[in-house]
């Protein structure tokens, strides 16, 4: 079984169409050479740096590394991409008021480590009936992706399935990509990192989004806390969480979360509606409903 391939002229529809039915879809090319070629010269040296993981499931021949969005400006790209952006608000806005960035995450497998236990990413979130996906990934190929050097196993429709952790050999497909290539996959997709046989490193960064009203897998106010947000482009920062989910998730002091990316932020606040519209003018009729009793 393939995972279907799409040119980086895709449209969004198309994207869609297959997510849809598969659960993932590759849109080969979609990060030019040197964008790629920026963001290895700037998360190389901290690759380097970092410990193999300590885990059965994070794997010991693995390294994993968060914080991309300060570690990287170049990976600020990958993470406002049009293309990717579009495709996540048409599968997740419609459950929230607003998506956020779940986590940034550099995965690179090392020659020898063995292949990931078949999971879904959604196992995260703890409830059993969900109605709606919670999250969406897109991996980057930061290298080629084949079969052997550790390239992601993915089960194609098995969103629509109960979860399995030892599917069928011939349900899983591999995604096979060349560098700058991303594989967009809902959580609820059963897949696994690949072992690695090559006697190379595999290295992905991913990107994943999630529902506004979920706890983000990474902290990003410990990884960007406001006096380096304020620098980034309002996009980003309301992706990393400086943004109020409506009607009141997020706030500070009864505020969108943004006031303290201000220079100048007052000791106390007052706190403020968030509402929709629609609330909005239902409590506005009710107050008026009050008052006209009371005269």
């Amino acid at each position: 079984m393939d995972i279907i391939t799409l040119p980086a002229t895709a449209d969004v529809e198309e994207c869609l169409s297959v997510i849809q039915r598969d659960g993932c879809v590759i849109v080969g090319d979609l990060a030019g050479g040197e964008l790629m070629n920026t963001i290895r010269s700037e998360l190389d040296p901290y690759l380097d740096e970092t410990p193999f993981c300590e885990g059965y499931f994070v794997g010991y021949g693995t390294k994993r590394m968060g914080g991309l969005v300060l570690k990287s400006p170049a990976c600020r790209d990958l993470v406002l991409n049009d293309t990717v952006l579009s495709v996540m608000e048409a599968l997740l806005l419609p459950f929230c008021s607003r998506m956020q960035l779940n986590l940034t995450q550099a995965i690179q497998i090392w020659p020898g480590e063995l292949a990931q236990v078949f999971h879904r990413d959604d196992e995260l979130f703890p409830y059993a009936d969900k109605q709606c996906e919670f999250m969406v990934n897109a991996h980057w190929a930061y290298d080629d992706f084949c079969p052997d050097n550790g390239g992601t196993r993915l089960v194609p429709g098995s969103h629509r399935r109960p979860l399995t952790r030892t599917p069928d050999p011939s349900e899983v497909a591999y995604a096979t990509m060349p560098r700058g290539s991303v594989l967009i996959y809902l959580g609820s997709v059963v897949h696994s990192g690949g072992a690695n046989c090559t006697n190379r490193p595999r290295t992905a960064v991913t990107m994943s989004y999630s529902l506004g009203w979920l706890r983000q897998a990474e902290n990003h106010y410990l990884t960007t806390p406001p006096h380096l947000a304020r620098m980034l482009p309002e996009k980003l920062r309301e992706l990393l969480g400086y943004a109020i989910h409506a009607p009141n998730l997020g706030w500070y002091e009864g505020q969108d979360p943004a006031v303290v990316l201000e220079h100048t932020v007052p000791g106390s606040l007052p706190a403020r509606d968030y509402m929709p519209p629609e609330v909005t003018e239902m409590l506005r009729q009710y107050h008026d409903s009050l008052r006209t009793a009371a005269e």
